[in-house]
């Protein structure tokens, strides 16, 4: 479930924790996947050191507070954690807004972020981008300044 594109801070967040040192590293684009299909709002991983220098990653998430029992069930069922840590958190986000900007190559659409009613980001959407690089076989970077130049 996307946040709605008004101004707004989010009050009803979580932040989820896990440090993973024996998790399989196969297993962690899985785990990504079941998070956002059930409802996080962003999942990443950190590259950490735990105790006796092992090297291994901290999953970390943002979800809404209603959510936190069904991360914690596919966090214990799908990796090897034995304990999670979570905390309230608050999220502010900007007005969103999106565009479309014509290119030689197709339509790409650019989203756009606005803080009290003012324009102060543009960034192209990627997916748009790789399908015309792709599409025309040409390098993803050629749409993506194709892009900027319009919006400068």
């Amino acid at each position: 479930m996307q946040p709605p594109n008004y101004e707004h801070t989010d009050t009803d967040m979580m932040k989820i924790e896990v440090n993973l040192d024996d998790t399989p590293g196969e297993w962690l684009g899985y785990v990504m996947d079941r998070l956002f299909a059930s409802g996080a709002n962003d999942v990443y991983y950190t590259p950490i050191y735990m105790k006796k220098n092992r090297p291994a990653v901290q999953l970390q998430l943002l979800c809404d507070k209603k959510l936190l029992e069904t991360m914690k069930e596919i966090l214990l069922k799908e990796t090897t954690t034995l304990g999670i840590r979570y905390y309230p958190l608050s999220v502010y986000r900007m007005e969103r807004e999106t565009r479309q900007v014509e290119t030689k190559w197709g339509r790409v659409r650019v989203k756009q972020g606005l803080y009290n009613g003012e324009l102060l980001k543009e960034s192209p959407e990627y997916e748009d981008c790789r399908r015309l690089a792709e599409a025309n076989q040409i390098p993803l970077k050629m749409v993506y300044q194709a892009v900027w130049k319009q919006l400068n």
